[in-house]
């Protein structure tokens, strides 16, 4: 290991020991593997996915059976490097792509590494996340950012890198109309998104009223209520459709608001099964797929933030530091809650 910096032996993580309960535990600080860098972590965003591991033990198939660091969203600075790795690296300040595929599996190899069966993820059991001081990552996968992007954006181009990968899906073009339903974070990264690539309408639904303020601030061109506008939705003829709700009635809404040919884009998880209206979507000859992850995401993410195109920053509504998790986990419950970040080296 390679360092121009102070690293100490020990530091602090905050851990999920069982649902509903996180605690700050003193562990030693991780040594990078030769292909590895040591990141000090600078900022971590608050996911959903977090937020089920802590209240419910488990995602989908996913569940927690022993302690686990959670927090995927991260940005930070090198402090060190493996052998294999270029000791000018250290002192970057980057953003994490939190993956770590097999080299070999047939999905990485065609391209598609985030499908790989054996991947390795923060903060999916397994694997321990970044809510503690220190982590490291490939070096690949560190990302180095300029200085106009922000600790908060080099957390939050993680979910900005969803949105990259979703709307490379929905194949989004200059002039195009987009529905998208739910307006989360991942909805609101979307939104800009679309418009970054050209789309003129983009209309964002979501049974939050403030959520609906909150997605006109950030690219969409008309906010819609799901109940009270449901007419209009479905008479909208969009070229593409987002779901980012994970709400059954939402994605039913928006492959029924989709023009002949259209792409509609499963984001929002939540949904273990759900019926759909086959005849429909062959007479209309409507293209259906889901986005998980992402793959080859960061640098159209990062040139989209340094570009001023999208906003990151402007999304956090709340910060908190490494013994207030679970402050930061259950501020998610509040509707005027956008994005939390948790800042590990913070104190009080």
């Amino acid at each position: 290991m390679t360092a121009t910096t102070h690293v100490p032996e020990h530091m602090f993580a905050n851990v999920l020991t069982r649902p509903g309960h996180v605690e700050l535990q003193e562990r030693r600080v991780p040594t990078p593997a030769a292909d590895e860098v040591l990141v000090k972590v600078t900022a971590v965003g608050v996911c959903g996915s977090d937020v089920h591991f802590f209240h419910d033990g488990r995602l989908g198939d996913w569940v927690v059976d022993e302690p686990l660091v959670l927090g995927h969203e991260s940005g930070g600075v090198i402090v060190a490097v493996g052998a294999d790795v270029s000791p000018k690296r250290v002192g970057e300040r980057v953003s994490i792509e939190p993956q770590h595929p097999s080299t070999t599996s047939a999905e990485t190899l065609r391209g598609d590494y985030n499908l790989d069966p054996h991947m390795r993820f923060y903060a999916v059991p397994g694997t321990d996340g970044a809510f503690q001081e220190y982590v490291t990552i490939q070096s690949h996968f560190a990302f180095a950012i300029p200085d106009s992007v922000s600790d908060w954006a080099a957390a939050l181009l993680e979910p900005l890198s969803v949105a990259v990968a979703t709307g490379r899906k929905a194949a989004f073009s200059v002039g195009d109309r987009v529905l998208i339903t739910g307006a989360g974070p991942v909805g609101l990264a979307v939104a800009q998104v679309a418009r970054a690539s050209g789309a003129s309408e983009v209309l964002v639904s979501d049974i939050s009223e403030a959520r609906r303020h909150a997605a006109l601030r950030f690219g969409a061109t008309a906010a819609l209520d799901p109940v009270a506008d449901a007419d209009v939705i479905r008479t909208v003829g969009a070229d593409s459709f987002v779901d980012a709700s994970g709400a059954a009635a939402a994605v039913r809404s928006g492959i029924d608001a989709l023009r002949p040919g259209g792409r509609a884009v499963l984001v929002g998880m939540g949904l273990p099964e759900l019926a759909l209206p086959i005849t429909q979507i062959q007479n209309k000859e409507l293209v259906l797929t889901g986005v998980f992850r992402y793959a080859n995401t960061w640098p159209a993410a990062i040139a989209l933030v340094a570009s001023g195109q999208v906003d990151l920053d402007a999304m956090v509504t709340g910060t908190f530091s490494l013994d207030r998790v679970k402050d930061a986990l259950e501020s998610t419950t509040d509707p005027d809650t956008i994005k939390s970040v948790v800042e590990p080296h913070r104190r009080g």
